[in-house]
């Protein structure tokens, strides 16, 4: 009895530390993507800023640099590809149509209203599906959802203007692309040979729009390096990371904790840029990751709720 009881006891044990090292493991994926994503919007506001280089290039530069960097990952890892290691043409032309939209979007745009629509739109894609798929949000989460929102427009306010309606427009979009590739990537077992396909399944649509925009051909040396940057860091192995972590994801946690974004790129203007730490942005941060804690206590409160039936 007393063995059987020791038995169990390692066992559970076994199993409590699985589970902390699994919740480690995706939370530490899950920040290093959203740091990525982060710097990947500083990258592209900073290049487009200062007319370093047109969108057209910089959407081209990014994608065909992290369609290389996935080639040489996935060569030195020495695997030959399988049918679930592929990525499709959907998966592909929804990163191409983020990438493109988001980059002509800032043309337009300030940095607090394409921040607003962007996530906006993201939340709104991801949650629906969730939604439509039996995922539901009771009181408490709508509440943290709300919360966050409106930490969030908080953040961007000083920035905000009437945006222009094309520019408005292409965010969401891009907004709407981003939900639906990361929505297609919470199955993927090999996130390194999936990334690197859709990447590669975007070299038609990249000729393509800069065949058409080649008359707006501007690049220099340091709108070429933002773009490649971007390409080959903070979307090809920031892409790569995130989809590993959506394997723990539900569509409604992906989509929740994205709204930390901005304010990841708020504290990296601080750190790196020596902006200035306002009490907007400490105010705003804490009512983001209120709010988001909020809803995700409240959806592991309900999954507790429902095992235990």
């Amino acid at each position: 009895m007393d063995t059987d009881d020791s038995s169990d006891s390692y066992n559970s044990g076994i199993a409590s530390l699985e589970k902390v090292n699994g919740w480690l493991r995706t939370a530490l994926l899950t920040a290093l993507a959203l740091i990525a994503f982060a710097a990947n919007s500083v990258l592209c506001r900073q290049a487009l800023g200062e007319a370093a280089i047109d969108a057209a290039s910089f959407t081209t530069v990014r994608l065909v640099t992290g369609t290389l960097v996935l080639i040489v990952l996935v060569g030195a890892a020495g695997k030959t590809s399988k049918p679930n290691d592929r990525g499709n043409w959907l998966s592909a032309f929804m990163l191409f149509l983020y990438a493109v939209t988001f980059s002509f979007a800032y043309i337009s745009l300030n940095t607090g209203t394409g921040a607003l629509i962007l996530f906006g739109a993201v939340q709104a894609t991801m949650i629906i599906f969730a939604v439509c798929r039996g995922e539901r949000l009771r009181f408490w989460g709508w509440l943290g959802l709300f919360v966050a929102l409106a930490g969030l427009t908080y953040l961007v306010f000083p920035g905000l203007a009437a945006p222009s309606p094309v520019g408005a427009a292409l965010m969401a979009v891009a907004g709407i692309s981003w939900g639906i590739y990361s929505l297609r990537g919470r199955g993927s077992l090999s996130p390194v040979a999936v990334t690197r396909d859709n990447f590669l399944r975007t070299t038609p649509f990249v000729l393509l729009i800069s065949l058409i925009f080649l008359q707006n051909l501007h690049i220099t040396l340091k709108g070429a390096f933002f773009a490649a940057l971007s390409g080959g860091l903070t979307s090809a192995i920031g892409y790569v990371i995130w989809y590993a972590a959506l394997r723990d994801h539900s569509a409604t946690s992906a989509a929740l904790v994205q709204l930390f974004v901005p304010v990841l790129a708020a504290l990296g203007g601080v750190i790196f840029l020596f902006e200035n730490l306002t009490v907007r942005l400490m105010l705003s941060s804490a009512m983001i990751i209120g709010g988001v804690a909020l809803a995700l206590t409240q959806r592991k409160n309900c999954e507790r709720s429902k095992s235990t039936r």
